[in-house]
C-alpha cells in the first residue's frame, strides 16, 4: 500500500482547504501481505524487535487496523533513552564545554519520540475506544473521579467561607484578594451546572444547533466579572498607600483560616495531580488548585508581613495579585472567544479526521478537503470525500452518510459534513463569505 502523508502544512493548522492525494496501489516487495477489514490487500512490513513488543501490548495495532504500517514508526522510550545517554556520553568525551546543549537535544528528541507514539496510537484506536473513552472520562462510574470532582466543589464553598472570615476579620486588602478568588470559584462551578441543565434542555424547534456556545458565553461573562472586582481592589489598595494607614494588626484567627484553605488546596492539588494524565476535567481541576496554591501562599505571606515588618507590604502584595488575576481571567477570556469566533481544531485532530476518513471505507479514492473548527467547546468537521464517478448514487450516500456518523461519534464533534465528489481538479466550492 501507497499513501502520501499530510505534512504540518496540509493538515491545515489555520483551518484552510487540505489536499491529500491518498491513491492506495499494490506493490510488490518481501513484506507480509494481509487483508484489511474491508477485503483488499494491504502490504505491512516486518517489525524489528522493540516495534513487535510494542504491537503486542497493543492489541489495536493489529495489521487488520494498520493499512498504511504506522506501527513502523513507533519507538521504544526506554531503549532511545539509552542510545541518547551513550550518545550524550561520547560528545562529552569529546567536547566537555557542549555539554548542557547535548543534554537539551537528548531531551526533545525523547520527547518527539512519546509524542510520535501517543499520535500513532490515538490514530490507530479504532473510534468505538475513543468514545469509550470518552464516556469513561465523564466519571459515571469512576469514584476517583467523583471525588476530585465533587471533593473539590464542596471544598471550595468551604474554603471561601473561610477566606470571608479572614477576610473582614482582619482587615487585609492581600486577604480580601484571596477571598475574591475563592469565592469565584464555586461560582464558577455552580455557572457551568446550571449552563450544562440549560444544554440539556434545549428546544430544537428555537435552537436547531443546541446551546452548546452558552457555556462559553457565561465563561466570557464571568471572566470579566472577576476582572471587575480585581481593578475595584487595585483602587481600593491605591487609595489605602495614598492615605499611608499605618493600622495593620496581626490578627491570628485570620491567618489559621487561611492556612487551613492552603493545607486543604494543597491536599486537593497533590489528589489531582495523580489523576491528572487520567481525565482532561481532573487536570484542569489540577490547574485549578495550583494556581490558588500561589495566589493563597503569597496573600498570606504578604498579609503577614504587612502586620509585622511594613504596612505596605499588604496594599502592594494585594496590587500585584489583583494584577495577576486579571491577567488569568482576562486570558481565560480571550481563549473562551476564540472557540466563540470559530478558531480552527488542533493538528492532532485534523490528523486524526484525516486518518479515519481515508481508513474509512476502500470506495473512498481521495481526500480533497479536511476541515474542523470550534463552536463554541465543540467542534464542526467538514470533509470531502473523492469517490468513483460510476457507482450508484445509493452507494456513494451510504458511504458518505457511514463516515457522517462516525466522525459525529468522535469526543467534542458537534456536527460533521460529510461532501462526495469524484475529482480534485477543480477549484474549491466553498469560500470565506467576506462581504454582506
Amino acid at each position: 500500500m501507497f499513501v502520501r502523508k499530510m505534512s504540518l502544512a496540509e493538515t491545515g493548522g489555520n483551518g484552510a482547504s487540505v489536499g491529500v492525494l491518498a491513491r492506495r496501489r499494490s506493490t510488490s516487495n518481501d513484506s507480509d501481505s494481509r487483508r484489511n477489514p474491508h477485503g483488499r490487500m494491504s502490504t505491512i512490513p516486518a517489525l524489528s524487535a522493540p516495534h513487535r513488543f510494542l504491537a503486542a501490548t497493543l492489541p489495536e495495532y493489529r495489521a487488520e487496523h494498520d493499512p498504511y504500517s504506522l506501527r513502523s514508526g513507533l519507538k521504544d522510550i526506554d531503549d532511545e533513552k539509552a542510545k541518547a545517554k551513550a550518545n550524550t556520553k561520547a560528545k562529552r568525551a569529546c567536547n566537555p564545554v557542549g555539554k548542557g546543549k547535548d543534554k537539551i537535544r537528548s531531551h526533545k528528541l525523547i520527547k518527539f519520540y512519546q509524542n510520535q507514539n501517543e499520535n500513532i496510537e490515538r490514530l490507530l484506536k479504532p473510534v468505538a475506544d475513543h468514545v469509550q473513552q470518552a464516556k469513561d472520562e465523564q466519571g459515571a462510574e469512576a469514584l476517583q473521579f467523583k471525588i476530585a470532582v465533587q471533593g473539590s466543589f464542596a471544598a471550595n464553598i468551604i474554603l471561601a467561607i473561610l477566606q470571608v472570615y479572614g477576610a473582614v476579620s482582619s482587615g487585609s486588602l492581600s486577604l480580601f484578594t484571596t477571598m475574591a478568588d475563592s469565592i469565584f470559584d464555586p461560582m464558577s462551578n455552580l455557572t457551568l451546572i446550571l449552563c450544562n441543565r440549560a444544554v440539556n434542555k434545549v428546544d430544537p424547534r428555537k435552537f436547531p444547533s443546541g446551546k452548546q456556545r452558552l457555556e462559553t458565553a457565561g465563561n466570557i461573562a464571568f471572566c470579566f466579572l472577576m476582572t471587575a472586582v480585581s481593578l475595584i481592589l487595585i483602587v481600593e489598595s491605591i487609595r489605602q498607600l495614598a492615605e499611608k494607614s499605618d493600622d495593620a494588626k496581626f490578627h491570628i484567627p485570620s491567618v489559621v483560616a487561611v492556612g487551613i484553605a492552603f493545607a486543604t488546596k494543597l491536599g486537593l492539588f497533590l489528589y489531582c495531580w495523580a489523576l491528572r494524565n487520567k481525565y482532561s476535567q481532573v487536570r484542569i481541576l489540577w490547574e485549578d488548585h495550583r494556581n490558588d496554591l500561589f495566589i493563597n501562599g503569597f496573600g498570606l505571606m504578604t498579609s503577614i508581613l504587612g502586620s509585622k515588618i511594613k504596612w505596605f507590604i499588604d496594599p502592594i502584595g494585594a496590587i500585584a495579585l489583583s494584577l495577576l488575576i486579571s491577567f488569568l481571567w482576562l486570558r481565560t477570556a480571550y481563549q473562551e472567544f476564540q472557540l466563540l469566533i470559530g478558531v480552527s481544531a488542533e493538528t492532532s485532530f485534523l490528523n486524526h479526521v484525516t486518518y479515519v476518513s481515508m481508513t474509512h471505507d476502500p470506495r473512498v479514492i481521495q481526500l480533497d478537503t479536511v476541515r474542523a473548527w470550534h463552536s463554541g467547546p465543540r467542534i464542526i468537521v467538514e470533509v470531502d470525500i473523492v469517490m468513483d464517478p460510476d457507482l450508484s448514487l445509493r452507494e456513494t450516500h451510504d458511504v458518505a452518510e457511514d463516515l457522517q456518523m462516525k466522525l459525529e461519534s468522535l469526543p467534542d464533534v458537534e456536527r460533521a459534513y460529510v461532501h462526495v465528489d469524484f475529482e480534485t481538479t477543480h477549484s474549491p466550492e466553498h469560500f470565506l463569505k467576506k462581504e454582506l
